[in-house]
Formats: C-alpha cells, structure tokens, sequence
C-alpha cells in the first residue's frame, strides 16, 4: 500500500525522454555544468557497465578511458543536471554488471557489436514513452 503511495507520488519526477539503453551499450550523457553563473553542457561519452535502482532512484554507471585511466561516473538517470542521454552504439552483454571490464586491457576489453535491431537506434523505443 505504501509502495505505491510512494510510486505514485514520484512519478511526476521521472523523464520520459530516455532512451532505451542497455548494459555494454556506449552512451553520450549531455551534463549540465553550473560554474559561477555560467552553465554550460558537458558530454561524457562511455560504456554503460552498470544500473542500479528503479523509478525516481535509478542510477547508471558510465566508464570511458582517459590517457589509459579509466573514469567511471555514477550518475541518477531523472537529475536535472542530466540534459540529455544518446545511444551512440549497441554491443551485447551477457551479463547485468561489466566489471570485468577494469581488469581488462588492450583487444579484450572490447565488447561485440549488436547487430539484431540495429536498424535505426534513433527510433527505439523511450523508457517514459513506451
């Protein structure tokens, strides 16, 4: 009963403008940068190796490399600070969590391409949307 209370109560706060992404897919994360009174958009573009949470709490973890050093950011999906989200490629994962994926390096590290649906990845289908 509570639960969903709280569900609905929180569901003005979602975005519906998500993109559907997938774990091992390489995403553009457009973040909002507020610096002294200008604010500008930074996009920070990586692998989505994991997601956690559901509805209003729903993080993602994005990993890139930088130099060789690989920077990860956790990131709430329905922040303000988010602007926007771009699937810029779709790989398949065969697992929830790609955490394998710090210890690798070089070819290995790597993840296969999906080919099935890969029509038009503008047209898939919005998380909110769909």
């Amino acid at each position: 009963m509570s639960q969903q209370l709280i569900e609905s109560l929180t569901q003005s706060m979602l975005k519906s403008d998500i993109p559907r992404m997938d774990i091992g897919d390489t995403i553009n994360v457009h973040v909002r940068i507020v610096e002294g009174d200008k604010e500008r958009t930074q996009v920070f573009q990586g692998v989505l190796i994991a997601r956690k949470g559901r509805g209003v709490n729903e993080m993602i973890t994005v990993r890139r490399l930088v130099d060789e050093v690989g920077i990860e950011r956790i990131l709430p999906i329905n922040s303000p600070m988010i602007s926007k989200i771009d699937v810029v490629r779709r790989a398949d994962a065969r697992r929830a969590k790609l955490y394998y994926l710090r210890d690798r390096a070089g070819k290995s590290r790597r993840l296969r391409d999906r080919r099935r649906g890969m029509k038009h990845v503008k047209d898939l289908p919005t998380l909110g949307g769909a």
